[in-house]
C-alpha cells in the first residue's frame, strides 16, 4: 500500500514537471503562437492598412498645402488691384486739372489759381505713381488696340499708316492691367485719293 502511495506521488511530481506554471513557460506558450502563420497574415494586413493611411494623410498634407499656397496667391492678386475702382475714379479728376491748367496757359497771365491747379496735378500723379498706375504710352506710337482706343482718323502721309497723331484723353495702366484705353487719333495715308485725282484729271 505505501508503495503504491509513494508510485501516485511520484506520478503526480511527474505530471507537474511536465506542465509547468513559470514565466519562462509563457513566454514559450507566447512564441509558439506567434509562429502561427494565421497570426503571420493578420500582422501583414494590419501593416498595409498602416501604410495606406500613411499615404492617404501625405497626400492630403500635400493637397492642403497646395491649397494654402493657391489662396494666398489669390490673396496677392486682390490686394495687388484692390484699389482699382479708386483710381478710376480719379482719372476724371486728372482729367479736370488738366483742362483747367489748358484753359489756364492760353491767358495772358499765369495766375495764382493756375499754379495751384499746376501743384494738385503734380501731386495727384505721385499719388499715381506711388500705386504703380503709370501712363499708356501712346503720341506718335503704332496704334494698339490692347491699349489704345481710335476715336477717329487722320490724313497724314509724314507719319507711317495707323500711326497715333494726337491723344485725345491719356490712357492709365495698374501695374500691367489696362485701367483705361488712350483716346486716340490714328493717321492715315492719302496717296490712293491724290493718285485717283491724277488719273481723273
Amino acid at each position: 500500500m505505501v508503495l503504491k502511495e509513494n508510485k501516485k506521488q511520484a506520478d503526480g511530481k511527474e505530471e507537474k514537471t511536465d506542465i509547468p506554471d513559470t514565466p519562462e513557460a509563457d513566454e514559450q506558450k507566447n512564441s509558439d503562437e506567434g509562429n502561427d502563420p494565421a497570426t503571420k497574415d493578420d500582422d501583414e494586413g494590419l501593416e498595409d492598412q498602416l501604410n495606406a493611411q500613411k499615404d492617404k494623410v501625405l497626400r492630403l498634407s500635400a493637397e492642403f498645402e497646395n491649397f494654402k499656397k493657391r489662396k494666398q496667391r489669390e490673396i496677392d492678386e486682390f490686394k495687388k488691384f484692390a484699389n482699382e475702382t479708386i483710381f478710376r475714379q480719379l482719372l476724371s479728376v486728372v482729367d479736370n486739372l488738366e483742362r483747367a491748367i489748358d484753359s489756364a496757359t492760353d491767358a495772358v497771365d499765369e495766375t495764382s489759381l493756375l499754379e495751384g491747379v499746376k501743384l494738385t496735378h503734380k501731386e495727384m500723379l505721385k499719388l499715381f505713381e506711388s500705386f504703380n498706375v503709370t501712363l499708356v504710352e501712346a503720341e506718335n506710337q503704332p496704334f494698339d488696340p490692347n491699349f489704345h482706343q481710335a476715336v477717329t482718323h487722320a490724313q497724314n502721309n509724314d507719319v507711317p499708316d495707323n500711326t497715333v497723331t494726337n491723344v485725345l484723353q491719356k490712357g492709365y495702366l495698374l501695374h500691367d492691367r489696362l485701367l483705361r484705353p488712350a483716346m486716340v487719333v490714328v493717321s492715315k495715308k492719302v496717296e490712293n485719293q491724290t493718285q485717283e485725282k491724277t488719273q481723273e484729271d
